[in-house]
């Protein structure tokens, strides 16, 4: 059976500060790994729906690692690349204090960067219903850009719902002049856009939620959601459909990486599942917050009885 979702992208191994403080006076980290196209496959497939993952990892214990972690959340792996002459990525993930996370990326020349069009099963991916991509890959090499530039084309010509979220990585775009102009043009393929308010403002210069959404419908994109954190989500369709919603309110935030990847997985579940863009939309923002209150990239993303539990919970988690 072939995945109602492909995605394609880059999972790092996850060193994971084992006490909150600056690295410096950390002794002991926690193995994990994490990735934004994964934590939406993950996330997708833990609400009942299949979901496909295509990376390149090394050939060496971190590469299986990453691989046997994925699959055993219920993704398709199968189409993922050993290279044995590439690492693995790896990031480190720093906790200042509760609420409060850097990352630290070690990813330069890794498996994942010599990803090529070549190495893509058209056969498999023709079979997807979702393509959900995000700003990353494009910029971990030249042969990763022409790959996406490639599946991008691919969808559009065999009517694959195109999903893209930018999640800009400013440090991997620093070295390209043009990176703007290369995510606006993703952008404007793509038949449904999320990207936060900040990265908007970065991309058109302003952050009027109608403006944005003008701007990407002339575009031809069909859906847009733009996610402003703990404010809420501005969404709106071609078809006239559009709206506020205001985010729910947490009691604390743990940890805030990840909350875009599980709002991800929650609209794109919805809209798998054939609801309203408004009614995916709240589906996604309610995984945004559980996502938040747990410590961890995919630890927080629900599976369906949980995610349908959520809005029953006592007052100190919700208000």
């Amino acid at each position: 059976m072939f995945p109602d979702l492909i995605t394609i992208g880059e999972t790092m191994v996850m060193f994971e500060a084992s006490s909150d403080g600056p690295l410096q006076y950390v002794h002991q980290f926690n193995k994990k790994f994490g990735g934004a196209e994964s934590n939406v496959a993950i996330g997708v497939t833990r609400l009942g729906h299949s979901a496909g993952f295509i990376t390149q990892v090394g050939d060496e214990e971190l590469g299986k690692f990453v691989v046997s972690s994925i699959r055993g959340e219920g993704v398709d792996t199968s189409r993922v690349k050993f290279n044995e002459d590439y690492s693995t990525g790896l990031y480190i993930k720093e906790r200042i204090r509760e609420g409060s996370t850097q990352v630290y990326y070690y990813r330069k020349g890794s498996a994942a960067s010599q990803m090529k069009k070549e190495d893509i099963d058209w056969d498999y991916l023709k079979q997807a219903k979702v393509i959900h991509l995000t700003g990353i890959t494009p910029f971990l090499s030249a042969s990763c850009e022409e790959l996406i530039n490639t599946v991008i084309k691919f969808a559009k010509e065999n009517n694959i719902l195109f999903s893209f979220d930018p999640n800009l990585r400013y440090k991997l775009m620093a070295d390209r002049a043009n990176a703007k102009e290369i995510i606006l043009n993703i952008a404007k393929q793509a038949d449904l856009v999320m990207p936060g308010i900040d990265e908007a403002d970065y991309l058109l210069g302003t952050r009027d939620y109608k403006e944005i959404a003008a701007y990407f419908h002339n575009a031809g994109v069909s859906k847009i959601a733009i996610k402003n954190g703990e404010v809420g989500t501005y969404y709106a369709s071609k078809d006239g459909d559009a709206g506020f919603i205001p985010s729910i309110k947490v009691d604390r935030v743990i940890d805030p990486i990840g909350a875009g990847d599980g709002f991800a997985a929650g609209l794109l579940s919805g809209l798998l599942e054939d609801k309203s863009l408004k009614d995916s939309v709240l589906m996604g923002s309610t995984i945004g917050a559980m996502v938040v209150t747990v410590k961890g990239d995919i630890e927080g993303l629900p599976q369906r009885k949980a995610l349908e539990n959520f809005h029953l919970q006592s007052a100190d988690v919700l208000r």
